[in-house]
């Protein structure tokens, strides 16, 4: 297969990864404090990381020291921000308000490359973009796009909308301030220099909050999110970005809710309703649409 098939294949099992991390999000929301569960979860990527990078992180150091305020910037906005803000996001808004602003990620993607690459994305992007987010919005409206009007936003919608401008950000300069190091090493120095950002934020929940229940509950969240919606998934996002660029790779968020709802039919026994399937078909032309050709035109 060619770079450009791996990368789409990379971007759709973050998606599906990511939509797991979903469902733990609203599973724990009430439960598990919300910056204890994104510092554990990168501290034990970390871990599980560090020895199979540890060597090249040393041999790559040079480079690493040179574009250390990128590398804290990149880790700030995605490792220490994004998903805090989504896991405190989950704590006073609900599952359906979240996937909605999650929706503007490709908004905000296109923005930051605008402002900061100088790129506008092709009729194609735009066109698999609109096709992506009708079937999105058919999937929350529950097939009854009057319930869009109803809807109600809070304080937690606000902290959304502040992950999915950081994250778009991150991806834009992701692209921007290329560095010519293995994908693993890249996520080994992020993760090196993210954690310890974390650390203030987490202290200050564990006086005043309290610490993480130890369950098996906790455990599992930590676990999956660890290894699938940290490691696995932001090696194929950033490979993805790399590739396809920014404005292409996050279409592919479209997918995380159509992978939630089809994760809770399966896991949860939710009923399955034709506009998943009609809202998934959407989306999944759009995002072919998309990648087909190359997106982006100066």
């Amino acid at each position: 297969m060619s770079t450009r098939q791996w990368a789409v294949i990379g971007l759709l099992t973050t998606a599906l990864a990511w939509a797991g991390n979903a469902l733990i999000a609203r599973a724990s929301a009430g439960m598990l404090p919300p910056i204890s569960l994104s510092f554990w979860r990168w501290s034990c990527a970390l871990l599980l990381l560090l020895p199979f990078t540890a060597r090249g992180v040393w041999q790559h150091r040079q480079l690493l020291l040179a574009h250390w305020k990128r590398l804290v910037i990149l880790s700030a906005l995605s490792i220490a921000s994004y998903n805090t803000l989504l896991y405190q996001a989950a704590q006073s808004t609900t599952a359906i308000n979240l996937t909605l602003v999650g929706t503007g990620l490709p908004v905000a993607a296109f923005f930051w490359s605008v402002v900061l690459l100088r790129q506008w994305p092709a009729w194609t992007t735009l066109c698999g973009a609109f096709l992506g987010s009708c079937g999105l919005l058919l999937i929350l409206a529950g097939g009854q796009p009057e319930r869009l009007l109803m809807l109600e936003f809070n304080d937690g919608d606000l902290i959304m909308l502040a992950a999915v401008l950081s994250w778009g950000l991150y991806s834009v300069l992701l692209q921007r301030w290329i560095m010519p190091v293995p994908g693993l090493i890249l996520m080994a120095a992020m993760l090196l220099c993210g954690v310890p950002l974390l650390v203030p934020f987490f202290l200050w929940e564990l006086v005043h909050v309290g610490p993480m229940p130890l369950s098996w509950q906790a455990a599992g969240a930590v676990g999956y999110t660890a290894v699938f919606a940290s490691l696995l998934a932001y090696v194929a996002w950033n490979n993805g970005v790399k590739v396809l660029g920014p404005a292409t790779a996050s279409l592919f968020s479209y997918l995380t809710p159509v992978f939630t709802a089809l994760l809770g039919v399966l896991l949860l026994s939710e009923q399955l309703y034709w506009y998943h399937l009609a809202g998934g078909a959407l989306t999944f032309l759009g995002l072919l649409l998309a990648t087909r050709w190359p997106q982006v035109s100066r």
